[in-house]
């Protein structure tokens, strides 16, 4: 007696192109490119310090802090952990266009804030004042800046924003 059997059918493959496709597709979904913060991050020597506190709280502490030293912002954005400042002069106590002479260009500065979440409950803020030697309209701005001196007033005004930071929200 001869018996045939019937072939089980088989399952389909998994189209692997579709699979990568939807992945991509829900992981594009889950990130918001639209970033308030710069295409370039702190410069490696910039100050930094972590706080005991959410981004968003800490960030709109900075922002409030600048604008009580009456220093304007140009952004803040407490959902992207990001304050940056208008250009301000130290000596003259002004913000203003960062376009002037030779002489204003070395006092004046611009500050910018990273906040980033750390630890449980923790951030980390990270702060630069920056100043431009020369002002070249065939630059971007970024390739013109240089990190505060020591001792100038941009670095001045990040110590004291860092002292703040400490006192208020504690940290190391």
């Amino acid at each position: 007696m001869i018996t045939t059997t019937t072939p089980r059918p088989r399952a389909p493959i998994p189209d692997i192109r579709a699979a990568a496709a939807a992945a991509a597709l829900v992981l594009a979904a889950a990130c918001n490119p639209a970033s308030s913060r710069p295409a370039f991050a702190p410069y490696p020597e910039d100050s930094s310090v972590l706080l005991t506190g959410s981004v968003a709280a800490i960030t709109a502490d900075v922002g409030s802090w600048m604008a009580a030293q009456g220093i304007h912002t140009e952004w803040a954005s407490p959902e992207d952990g990001y304050v940056e400042s208008a250009w301000y002069d130290t000596d003259t106590r002004q913000n203003t266009d960062g376009t002037g002479d030779i002489g204003t260009t070395q006092v004046t500065f611009k500050v910018r804030v990273w906040v980033d979440p750390d630890a449980p409950g923790k951030s980390r803020m990270t702060v630069e004042a920056v100043y431009r030697p020369l002002v070249d309209p065939s630059r971007t701005e970024r390739d013109q800046e240089r990190a505060a001196r020591p001792g100038s007033g941009g670095a001045v005004l990040v110590q004291q924003l860092m002292d703040e930071m400490q006192k208020k929200f504690g940290g190391s």
